[in-house]
């Protein structure tokens, strides 16, 4: 992260020339347009920059800075130094582009496409806030692959990479845009679904189930059928993100001894 950091750091250093350059064009005007208060903004952001490692928060800063510099290049007062002002805001704009790309490598597990255990939390944070803040329910959904291991014995490692990348691919399909699916462990999954009841989150979980039986993953001339085990619970009022994961995660582990292919509830 420092090295990337570093890098970002050269690029606001660019973006400050440009605002130097821009400033010495128009310094011999009689009135102020602005340019010093946009250059001093600019040397801000770079300490808030240096003084993080929250790519979030280093993404929020560059939106700024960007608003910032599209209102100074629509201003009449500096239509003759134009061009450097477009190209200021182009530069922030790529290096919000290029950190936007790299947060998403950072929170995404690569072979499945559904977000790491870091970004799951960041998520979670976010959502669990959010719950708080408008007094709204969130469920949480832990999903374990039945035999998964037997699984691998049988078609290898290939295919069992194919058929964890085919379980995420339909419970995307199936979930609401605002529902959230994450990786947890090789088999392991974790869905947070806010703004839902346990009964709803209950019938969401058995249209998963039921989706997944309908698209077996298709192999050389076979279908193989794949099924998960999911155990549900509904966070409380301020409840720490690890205590209700930990409660989902034990009704999981009720419904993998008693059976396969089932849902656990607890509240």
């Amino acid at each position: 992260m420092d090295a990337t950091k570093d890098k970002k750091l050269w690029q606001i250093s660019s973006i400050k020339n440009d605002a130097r350059t821009t400033q010495m064009t128009i310094s011999n005007k009689e009135n102020s347009i602005g340019i010093d208060d946009y250059y001093e903004q600019i040397k801000n952001y770079t300490q808030q920059i240096r003084s993080t490692d929250d790519l979030n928060e280093i993404i929020n800063i560059l939106d700024v800075a960007l608003i910032e510099t599209k209102n100074l290049y629509f201003s009449d007062e500096v239509k003759n130094v134009r061009g450097n002002v477009h190209r200021t805001e182009k530069d922030i704009e790529t290096l919000k582009n290029e950190l936007e790309a790299l947060q998403n490598l950072v929170h995404t597990d690569q072979l499945t496409g559904a977000l790491n255990r870091a970004g799951f939390d960041a998520s979670l944070v976010r959502e669990a806030s959010d719950a708080d803040r408008h007094d709204n329910s969130l469920c949480l959904v832990s999903v374990n692959i039945d035999d998964f291991k037997v699984f691998i014995d049988i078609y290898g490692n290939q295919v069992g990479n194919r058929a964890l990348s085919h379980l995420v691919k339909v419970i995307k399909e199936s979930l609401r845009p605002s529902d959230i699916v994450a990786r947890f462990g090789i088999e392991e999954f974790v869905i947070l679904l806010p703004n839902t009841t346990l009964e709803l989150a209950t019938q969401i979980t058995n249209r998963l189930q039921n989706n997944l039986a309908e698209r077996s993953l298709l192999h050389v001339d076979k279908s193989i059928p794949i099924t998960f085990s999911a155990g549900i619970a509904i966070r409380a009022r301020y409840e720490h993100q690890n205590s209700v994961i930990g409660r989902a995660d034990r009704a999981l582990h009720i419904v993998k001894v008693g059976g396969k292919n089932q849902i656990s509830v607890t509240n």
